[in-house]
């Protein structure tokens, strides 16, 4: 990929189609730090959840004869809006698999916005196989939540807004899963000021590609539930955000659960928002070492506001 052309390409591309969402200064979150800590409030966007953006551009990507034959996607629920809401405004078909332990609220926004789901397995990888399957057998485009290059330049949009909003900045803690959001946010960012520290932020109960970096290669992990069920799961062997993510992490670290939870009820409770587990876990990330950066401005991206009521009980609780 290119940076920072795929990106302000994609960005382009996507004017109009999905929300330019907004920045709020967190004083709740600097403590007494000292640190300027802004929250790109991403939790805003149309889906909830910022897989819109790379779902968008990829269908957007696609000409209109492939298009008009329909997509398939993998998802445990923020992708499959994403490229249900896509699908729906361009008036495509679209099938989504889910692994059958995906949290059932989540699908119901899946559904709503006209695409048929699949359950699948109890993995992301397994219900990803399976997508890619269906695709190869009736022809259809597979859209992948984060190894796919248009993919990856739609979710970067994120951090080309980001660039224009904040005149300064010295850090962005970005939640890892997949590697899609951080490989496209960090590298347009590193791009643009290479001073910049990019931090990944993984949940310890499932953090595959956080020890794939230390381990300098892709591993096949297993991983435990967590709140962070958006990021949670494995990487699809030889994804292509192992070697972005790689170029662009400066700092790797892994939350615990009660860390996520505690993050989550702060900005709930600061600033009146939802966040779903996987924005709890960027927050918590910067949680544990704020004195690390007094007097700088920090950006958090709050990536995701789907957590279901369950959810939000018991962090809240």
């Amino acid at each position: 990929m290119r940076f920072p052309q795929d990106v302000t390409a994609a960005a382009e591309l996507l004017r109009g189609r999905v929300r330019r969402t907004p920045v709020e200064l967190s004083p709740a979150l600097a403590g007494g730090s000292g640190a300027r800590v802004w929250l790109k409030l991403e939790n805003f966007q149309e889906t909830g959840s910022f897989k819109l953006r790379g779902a968008f551009h990829k269908l957007l990507s696609l000409d209109e004869e492939t298009r008009g034959r329909g997509v398939v996607a993998a998802s445990t629920g923020n992708h499959g809006a994403g490229v249900a809401a896509a699908a729906a405004a361009l008036g495509v078909e679209a099938t989504i698999f889910a692994p059958e332990t995906a949290d059932p609220s989540k699908l119901v926004g899946v559904r709503e916005r006209g695409a048929e789901v699949r359950q699948v397995g109890d993995d992301c990888l397994l219900a990803e196989a399976a997508a890619r399957e269906e695709a190869a057998a009736c022809d259809l485009t597979y859209i992948s939540p984060y190894n796919d290059p248009d993919v990856v330049a739609g979710q970067g949009t994120l951090g080309w807004e980001l660039d224009e909003q904040l005149e300064d900045l010295d850090a962005v803690f970005i939640a890892l899963g997949g590697g899609g959001l951080l490989g496209g946010v960090g590298n347009y960012l590193k791009s643009r000021r290479p001073g910049l520290e990019v931090v990944a932020c993984s949940p310890e109960n499932s953090c595959v590609m956080h020890q794939s970096l230390a381990a300098g290669e892709l591993l096949d992990l297993p991983s435990e539930p967590t709140l962070s069920d958006g990021t949670a799961g494995g990487v699809e062997a030889g994804s292509i955000t192992f070697e972005l993510c790689r170029d662009c992490v400066d700092r790797s670290l892994t939350v615990t659960e009660e860390e996520i939870a505690v993050a989550m009820k702060a900005v709930i409770t600061a600033h009146h928002i939802c966040i779903e587990g996987a924005a709890g876990v960027a927050v918590a990330g910067f949680l544990q070492d704020t004195e690390r950066y007094a007097d700088k401005d920090v950006a958090i991206v709050l990536c995701g506001a789907n957590a279901s009521v369950e959810v939000l009980r018991r962090v809240l609780t």
